[in-house]
Formats: C-alpha cells, sequence, structure tokens
C-alpha cells in the first residue's frame, strides 16, 4: 500500500462529501480534490520529476496545501516539507541539502524566491499554491493545464515517500526518510488508539507539514473532512470547535495553556469532541487536570518524534479516566502513556542493555514505525539505529504497568555542582503555579556552579508576579539544589512550527561569548 490510499479510501466513502473546508469560506469534496492532485502528479511528470525525485513544499495552512501535498505523495516524487518559522536562509539549506527538483510554496514566502532560485540549481519549476506570482503560476492555473485522469505511482510500502525535518530544537534539522510503511504503522496505531465511530471532522490549526497533516491523512481514512484555520486565537479555536461539530484536532501544550487562559473557555461547546491529541512536548500535570475538566473526557497523548512518527507510546481517553478514578494511580498523568499496539519501546543503558522496570536509561523504539534512516547520513543512521532501535535521546523509565515516563532530553541534562538535574521536574511545578503560562528551564553559566538552574516564563495576561515567592515554591517541592537560582520573565518563548519551546535560542542568549555550551 501507499500513503495515497488513505485518501483513496476517504474517496471510495463518498466522492461527494467534503475533504477541504476553510473554516469561514470555501470546500472541496473528495472528488474534487482527487482531480487536483491527479492533476498535480500529472504536472510534476510532465516536469520531469521521475521516480525519487523531491518535492519541497514551503507553504502556512490554506485550502490547496494539503491538496499539494496529496498530489506530491500520488506522484513519483518524495515529498520535502520545510519549516514555514525557519529562516530564508535555512530553507534554502535545508532543501538544497534535500536536493530539492520542484518547489511549492504560499505567497507569504514569495521574498524568498530569488534566494531559493540561486541556492537551488536543481530546480525545474516553483508553483504558489494561493495565487499567482510574477513568474510562477498559481496551483490551480498550473494544474489545469493537465489531466484529472486516475494517476498511481509504481512505489511500494517500503519505498520513501518523505524527507522529513528533525525537530532542528538543537541544531540544523536532519532529513528523516518515511516510508509508506511507516504511515501504515502511524494510522495503524491511530486507529487502534482512537477507534473512528462515525466521519470524523478534523480541525486543523497546527501546521499541516507537521503531526497536523499525519492527522489529515488518518481522517481522510474515514472519509471525514478537514477544516483549514489560519488563526490560533483562542477565541476562533473555541467557536470552530462548536460551529463546525469537530469530532478530533491536534494542539501542542502551548497552544493548550493559551486556550485554558481564554476567559471564554469555560464557556465553549465541546459536546462533538471525541478525541483532542495533545504531542510534541511534556504537558504540565495541573494543566493537563484543567483540561480534562474543561473539554471532557477527550485528551489523547501521543509521544513520538520525526525518526518514529507520532505514536510510539500513547494515552487513551480510557486510560485518562482510568488514572483520573484510582487516586492510586494519579502519578501517571505525569506519563506518556504505553507502547502502541504496532511498536516496542523499552529502555536502555548506555552499552545497550535493556533495562528492567523503574530503572532510568534512554527511551528506544522498535517495529515498523522506524524510519529507514538519515538522508545522506549514514554515520548518524547507524548511531541512531545502532543495536536493533531507534534510539529517541529521551531519558526516562517504564513503570511495571508498561507506562513510559520522560524525565528529560539527554543533551537538555543541567550538570550543576556535579549533580545531573532534569529540567523538566522544575518546569512541572513552575507549570503548577496560576501565573504561569508556559515556561522553559536551562542551564546557564556560574562561576560557582558550573551550570545555575534558571527558569524564563511565560505569564498570563494580567498575572501579578513575584519572583522570589516562586522560587520558594519550587525549594519547598524539590529542594534547594533543584529550584532555579534566578527567574526572568519573557513576553513569549521562543518556539518552533510545531509548538516546542526553542531551548536552543534561550541558551543562546545567555551563553552568548561563553567559550563552550556546557
Amino acid at each position: 500500500m501507499q500513503l495515497i490510499d488513505s485518501f483513496e479510501r476517504g474517496f471510495a466513502y463518498g466522492a461527494d462529501s467534503p475533504c477541504l473546508v476553510e473554516v469561514d469560506g470555501d470546500s472541496l469534496s473528495y472528488l474534487q480534490v482527487r482531480e487536483l492532485s491527479c492533476q498535480i502528479a500529472h504536472g510534476l511528470h510532465a516536469a520531469g520529476i521521475a521516480r525519487n525525485s523531491k518535492v519541497g513544499l514551503l507553504s502556512a495552512n490554506h485550502l490547496l496545501t494539503f491538496a499539494a501535498i496529496l498530489g506530491i505523495v500520488r506522484s513519483d516524487g518524495i515529498w520535502l516539507p520545510v519549516n514555514a518559522r525557519n529562516s530564508p536562509a535555512e530553507n534554502a539549506n535545508i532543501l538544497a541539502r534535500g536536493d530539492c527538483e520542484f518547489l511549492f510554496l504560499h505567497s507569504q514566502f514569495a521574498s524568498q524566491i530569488a534566494l531559493l532560485r540561486a541556492e537551488l540549481p536543481a530546480l525545474k519549476g516553483i508553483v504558489c499554491i494561493d495565487r499567482e506570482l510574477p513568474g510562477v503560476p498559481s496551483l490551480t492555473q498550473w494544474a489545469n493545464q493537465y489531466p484529472a485522469q486516475y494517476y498511481r505511482s509504481e512505489a511500494v510500502a517500503d519505498d520513501v515517500v518523505a524527507i522529513r525535518g528533525t525537530g532542528g530544537t538543537t541544531g540544523l534539522p536532519k532529513g528523516v526518510l518515511i516510508t509508506h510503511r511507516n504511515y501504515q504503522t502511524l494510522f495503524a496505531n491511530w486507529y487502534a488508539a482512537m477507534p473512528i465511530e462515525r466521519r470524523p471532522v478534523h480541525l486543523v490549526i497546527a501546521p499541516l507539514s507537521h503531526a497536523a497533516g499525519a492527522m489529515a491523512f488518518a481522517t481522510c481514512g474515514y472519509g471525514g473532512a478537514n477544516v483549514i484555520m489560519n488563526s490560533t486565537d483562542p477565541a476562533d479555536i473555541i467557536d470552530a470547535i462548536e460551529r463546525h461539530a469537530v469530532t478530533q484536532l491536534y494542539l501542542p501544550p502551548t497552544m493548550i495553556y493559551k486556550l485554558l487562559a481564554h476567559p471564554g473557555v469555560r464557556r465553549g461547546n465541546y459536546a462533538s469532541l471525541r478525541y483532542f491529541v495533545y504531542s510534541a512536548a511534556p504537558i504540565s500535570v495541573d494543566k493537563l487536570r484543567e483540561s480534562l475538566s474543561v473539554f471532557g473526557p477527550v485528551m489523547v497523548q501521543a509521544y513520538g518524534q520525526a525518526e518514529a512518527p507520532f505514536s510510539c507510546t500513547v494515552m487513551t481517553t480510557h486510560d485518562h479516566a482510568a488514572i483520573l478514578a484510582n487516586p492510586q494511580w494519579h502519578h501517571r498523568l505525569a506519563s506518556c502513556g504505553r507502547a502502541s499496539p504496532f511498536v516496542r519501546v523499552a529502555i536502555m543503558n548506555a552499552q545497550g542493555d535493556l533495562l528492567p522496570a523503574n530503572e532510568q536509561g534512554e527511551i528506544v523504539v522498535q517495529g515498523d514505525l522506524v524510519m529507514r534512516g538519515y538522508f545522506k547520513d549514514t554515520d548518524k543512521t547507524a548511531q541512531a539505529l545502532q543495536h536493533g532501535w531507534l534510539h529517541t535521546g529521551d531519558i526516562g523509565y517504564q513503570d511495571a504497568d508498561g507506562y513510559v515516563y520522560i524525565v528529560d532530553r539527554l543533551k537538555d541534562l543541567i550538570v550543576s555542582g556535579g549533580f545531573n538535574i532534569a529540567p523538566n521536574e522544575i518546569e512541572q511545578v513552575l507549570w503548577s503555579l496560576p501565573e504561569v503560562s508556559d515556561c522553559a528551564v536551562i542551564g546557564v553559566p556560574d562561576a560557582y556552579w558550573g551550570e545555575a538552574v534558571k527558569a524564563v516564563v511565560e505569564l498570563k495576561e494580567g498575572a501579578q508576579w513575584n519572583a522570589e515567592q516562586a522560587i520558594a515554591v519550587c525549594v519547598e517541592r524539590l529542594g534547594k539544589m533543584k529550584a532555579p537560582k534566578s527567574i526572568d520573565v519573557w513576553t513569549s518563548l521562543p518556539r518552533s512550527s510545531v509548538g516546542k519551546v526553542l531551548k536552543r535560542e534561550i541558551r543562546e542568549h545567555f551563553w552568548q561569548g561563553q567559550g563552550r555550551r556546557i
């Protein structure tokens, strides 16, 4: 099977059913989207895109963004998405390293076209998703030159269908080779954890080039509608859920915090919601409890990474309910759930030995969800896949009942006075404070400690803040060694396009001028 078969299954559910819907505008049926994606595939073939040629996508969410993605994965090409929030130079570098030969972009990136043409010598064409630009046709204008007859590549399940970038929070993203089979496994895990009872309605808020795109394919598998939003305003999200009878959506924790902070969140109508998926970063346990109170028993946690997308572990709606019903299990809200049905998850030490329950080590993953490797990087591939497992770079442990707890990233540990300190433990305390919307904890240079624990917080609107009191709470809950030595307030924390706080940028602010970063 191929990735496009998820869409084809939705088409079989009903050609006239809505597939793509603008939250306040137009919509396209499965038949219209199928014809357009076939035209795109024919157009790519006519442009000289052969099997395994790389086709870039640089776009904000738009009614036609997902249609462009479908056209790429239907064709003989390989989908090469880049983060809309990257700098122009970084995107040009990523596309160049990915051997990009054709590019779909949104008009908001029109100013980057000259740079991209200069940096991508093999580029055979550029198409603008939403409108015509000077010297660049619009998607519909370009696609209408080609037939809408059915098109299917000769790809097989183990062929690469996408080269996805790693998170990029600690350096230049690596190109992750993702196959059709990887996506099949992702969807199998998805449907096992979140059974579909009727045609779903997916509210697309996060970028379609990342996790929301995977969710859009899963939505298509049952003939569902993908409602495209360009706003991240909490009031607009609350309104769209009721107006479109949304059944499922995905948001990173940072966006959930903003929703919960909105004064109208408890007046929203969430009766249609079945699954509210949160992922991409650890969530505050206190805010998870609040989410369950506000949105109902619909929260689902998924843990994964680019190398094993979205569904290494899952905490289902039933898991959340069972945990809340038993006070002895409440600590499990701090976990990321248990291994998904079609994945093996274990904890490994530095020597490659699998560890027993409750011992900390690196979280490792095995199965058909795991990438083929990194594009043009055999050394890093071998390193990531040593001992026959994918090494996630996350430190954690697994309890006797299989629940996985992430302690921190290997590279995020703070070494202060010779002791290893996990930032996430401190962040959990700060997240619990009613004034805090979001936070990040890092190590900063200190003449005595080597690294001192520093917290940077983003406050809720109108919050009254006392840093000394916040530090005192951390001392009371964690002890003096782990408590922040200082807390700074920032208007907003830097974030990636998928909502991850960019600790790399925060560290750079404090480590500038230092000869080393530890």
